[in-house]
């Protein structure tokens, strides 16, 4: 019996080629190299490297996660090492990688953010920029910067007359309208968008009285937000004409499937790090299967493929 021809995964986002649409989500794959012991990073679409900021954060008090029925909590609070550290001492390796090197970027102020991006632009070993406006678990700065149009707009114009990198938007699920934050941050010059963030949550003791996190609340993450994100991005996906990147909760190549069939064309994959460092390469080989056993050729092809629904009429 002949063997299946090799489905062509290959996509472009933002000017980025990549050899498969699946990615590392920021915060779950530390700096890239604390995972190189377990597989080819090669293999991976693209990195995307933790937050950096441009000092350096000690991040919040332990605990700083905590497991939940369905999910992970989690109030890290964006912990790294500050810009120049990270271009000295963690650049050189994820220079000599053979796939696209993301870097997410984030700030306390709207001045911080293209700060951060004059420092990276023109590094050899990037290929773009994320820029984080929704995070839920610090104090300063995070969901203040993505939950309004205007602000994220300006974040964004200011990162784009910074560098002249690509810039991809992370946005979070804490908003009243996504397609109006989608749009406006399009319009202010980002080139692609990744969605959702995690979603403020907290988890309690009844025996200690207390928190289960040193910070009172976090961001949840993992398979119980995954309905949450696929409704965002879809939404996403309708508002605009730039690559949308979605996440939340994607476990499974099936996961990482339906993400691209309501219009992603891309995936990053997080919590599910924690679980199985494999866990990206398992996707991808999972999607590859999918592909042959259903005779799709390109990734492309499925990606956007969401049949509408038929009207349920009654008598």
């Amino acid at each position: 019996m002949p063997k299946s021809r090799a489905p062509d995964l290959t996509v472009n986002i933002a000017g980025l080629r990549m050899k498969n649409p699946v990615m590392t989500a920021s915060g779950t794959f530390g700096y890239g190299r604390e995972y190189e012991p377990f597989f080819d990073l090669n293999r991976l679409g693209a990195l995307v490297t933790k937050g950096i900021s441009l000092e350096p954060m000690a991040g919040n008090p332990p605990p700083r996660i905590c497991e939940t029925a369905g999910g992970m909590l989690n109030a890290i609070g964006l912990e790294n090492v500050g810009v120049e550290a990270f271009i000295r001492d963690k650049l050189p390796f994820l220079s000599g990688l053979e796939i696209p090197v993301i870097v997410n970027i984030l700030g306390h102020s709207l001045k911080e953010y293209p700060e951060v991006a004059r420092h990276l632009d023109g590094r050899p070993g990037i290929a773009a920029l994320e820029i984080n406006i929704s995070c839920p678990n610090v104090a300063r700065g995070g969901l203040a910067f993505g939950a309004d149009p205007r602000t994220a707009a300006r974040v964004v114009a200011r990162v784009r007359q910074a560098t002249r990198l690509p810039l991809i938007t992370k946005l979070g699920p804490q908003v009243t309208d996504i397609s109006r934050i989608a749009r406006a941050v399009e319009e202010a010059g980002s080139d692609a968008l990744s969605l959702i963030n995690t979603i403020p949550a907290m988890a309690v003791d009844i025996r200690t009285r207390g928190s289960r996190l040193g910070r009172i609340s976090g961001g949840l993450s993992g398979p119980a937000i995954k309905p949450v994100a696929l409704r965002l991005v879809y939404q996403a996906v309708q508002a605009v004409k730039i690559p949308v990147i979605g996440l939340g909760g994607i476990r499974t190549a099936e996961d990482a499937l339906e993400f691209l069939l309501v219009g992603a064309r891309a995936v990053q994959v997080g919590t599910a790090n924690f679980l199985r460092p494999t866990a990206a390469l398992e996707i991808i080989r999972g999607m590859e299967e999918f592909m042959i056993n259903k005779g799709i050729a390109k990734v492309g092809h499925f990606s956007g493929s969401l049949q509408p629904s038929k009207e349920v009429t009654t008598p």
